[in-house]
């Protein structure tokens, strides 16, 4: 079944113009993602990512308020040529019903994100983030630069800063770009 499901995906892609830029199975090596939470600025969020039965990333944890808290991430340190006929980013995700940002940099070593914010419905579904309403964002405020406007990424994140004391559980099949 789960081989019948993957070649109904690829033949999506094929049937469609999207690039895959990463897929989670149940060979994924994980260590290639980076946890980052709040304990970077003193906060207690504690977040995990998993490989669930079915070889989906499973994200999930607690963001706690506390000590100035309030975000849990996971990043994904990935070159990613953009050519300029894609204009998406696609995240086929199942998520708890909660807001997440997906995040983008150029380069690693920005100081600044470029970030969308994303609501999950509690079903797998396909969101389309249109690449130019990225906005940079440093420390959760909105900077007065332009969208992501560069030709290649070198990061990937996931984070959820809902400003509240909560559960999360986001599952993760794959990543493309259209």
């Amino acid at each position: 079944m789960k081989f019948l499901l993957f070649f109904l995906m690829l033949s999506s892609f094929a049937q469609t113009d999207t690039n895959e830029i990463y897929h989670f199975t149940s060979s994924t090596k994980l260590n290639e993602w980076r946890i980052v939470n709040d304990g970077v600025m003193g906060g207690i969020s504690k977040s995990s990512l998993i490989l669930n039965d079915l070889g989906n990333g499973q994200f999930m944890g607690h963001v706690s308020l506390a000590n100035n808290g309030g975000f849990a991430s996971i990043q994904l340190n990935k070159t990613i040529q953009l050519a300029d006929e894609k204009k998406f980013i696609l995240l086929r995700v199942k998520g708890d019903g909660k807001s997440y940002e997906f995040r983008l940099k150029s380069q690693i070593s920005q100081s600044e994100s470029y970030v969308h914010l994303f609501t999950t419905t509690g079903e797998w579904e396909i969101i389309k983030l249109p690449i130019s309403e990225f906005y940079p964002q440093f420390f959760g405020r909105k900077l007065n630069k332009p969208n992501f406007n560069f030709k290649s990424i070198e990061q990937l994140s996931f984070l959820i800063a809902n400003k509240q004391e909560e559960d999360f559980k986001l599952l993760i099949d794959w990543i493309g770009l259209e």
